[in-house]
């Protein structure tokens, strides 16, 4: 009988794209304990009044006010692969991406692409698959490729760049959450968490496909809420969880931000797979740079803190709005798509940081 040697298996098995990247998703973005460090003393808006958002608040975009009518967003957001599939890893890079300017509530015009390819390493066809993926989600917003850079690099880096506009009445801060405020939450958490698994070889293909299907849904709804006076902030969840991006809507808002654990969306295994211990380092830097911000439950566990730091690649939008439209707005979401979304808790007058219930 004929045997496969080894070496021979190994030299003919799939290449995994995640196996060229030392990170994925926005699990890769720099711990925020850095990233302050990197940005302490950065010069403010000085004398660029037309400058509306910066660096101030770690907001998820740039806006520029043109004139009394019409201001430009501007983003850019690349990463790692989080998956295998070129095309899907191209998928949830552009969605990730262009959710920034939804998140401030404006609407996207352009991307630029960003291409980073260890080419001694990979076949061009799925260099192609990738920046086949990230067009298609252009196209589902609208949008064209551009243009973009691209250069030969040690690991595989894809994003955009995304250019867009909205009305300055519309536009939407992470800091302007005010007490007595609902907060929603438009995607389930465990994103990472999938991926450690995916990493692993132990999440489900059932479980696989509902990672693609949120990471890929577009936050086109922001733009869209943008336009009720009654919602007040809203910001995407990403590379620092649920906690993290939280906490930068507290501090940015001068409030306390208090989340209903119990009430959190999650994807359908994240809950299971924390317990097995399936997180990602991202989550341990996470809180190690903003625990002390955070007031948990007395004698948490430590994997459903880990739900809390868990970073999402892709994920959805945190909304703070009057309390009174709180159901109204949430049924505007579920109807726009996004049968996840749920009321997560309530803005409190008092210190900035976040209390989990």
């Amino acid at each position: 009988m004929n045997q496969t040697s080894p070496l021979a298996a190994e030299a003919h098995a799939p290449l995994r794209l995640t196996s060229l990247a030392h990170g994925g998703g926005c699990g890769c973005k720099l711990a925020p304990a850095v990233l302050q460090q990197l940005l302490a003393g950065h010069p403010a808006a000085g004398p660029y009044s037309p400058l509306l958002v910066g660096t101030e608040t770690g907001d998820d975009a740039a806006v520029w006010q043109i004139d009394e009518n019409t201001c430009v967003v501007a983003t850019t957001d690349f990463f790692m692969p989080v998956v295998d599939d070129p095309h899907d890893f191209g998928r949830i890079a552009a969605t990730n991406a262009i959710s920034d300017v939804y998140a401030m509530g404006g609407r996207p015009i352009m991307a630029l692409a960003i291409l980073g390819m260890p080419l001694d390493k990979l076949p061009l066809e799925i260099t192609r698959e990738i920046l086949k993926g990230g067009a298609s989600i252009c196209a589902e917003a609208g949008i064209p490729v551009a243009g973009g850079h691209s250069i030969d690099a040690p690991e595989p880096i894809y994003g955009l760049a995304v250019i867009g506009l909205l009305k300055p009445s519309n536009l939407r801060r992470n800091s302007g959450a005010r007490s007595g405020d609902a907060l929603i939450l438009t995607k389930a958490l465990g994103v990472g968490i999938y991926s450690a698994a995916f990493k692993k070889g132990e999440l489900s293909a059932a479980a696989y496909d509902e990672m693609i299907a949120s990471t890929t849904l577009l936050n086109r709804v922001g733009a869209d809420l943008a336009g009720d006076a009654d919602v007040r902030a809203i910001t995407d969840v990403t590379g620092f969880g649920i906690l993290g991006h939280g906490l930068e809507m507290a501090r940015g808002s001068g409030v306390t931000l208090k989340l209903r654990l119990s009430d959190l969306p999650l994807l359908s295994q994240a809950e299971r797979l924390a317990q097995e211990g399936r997180v990602t380092g991202a989550s341990h830097r996470n809180w190690a740079s903003y625990g002390e911000g955070a007031v948990l439950p007395a004698g948490l566990p430590d994997w459903q803190r880990h739900l809390l730091t868990d970073p999402q690649t892709s994920g959805g939008l945190l909304v703070s709005c009057a309390a009174e439209r709180a159901e109204a707005v949430l049924a505007q979401i579920r109807e726009a798509g996004y049968p996840a979304a749920r009321i997560i808790g309530a803005v409190e007058a008092g210190p900035a940081q976040v209390v989990i219930d």
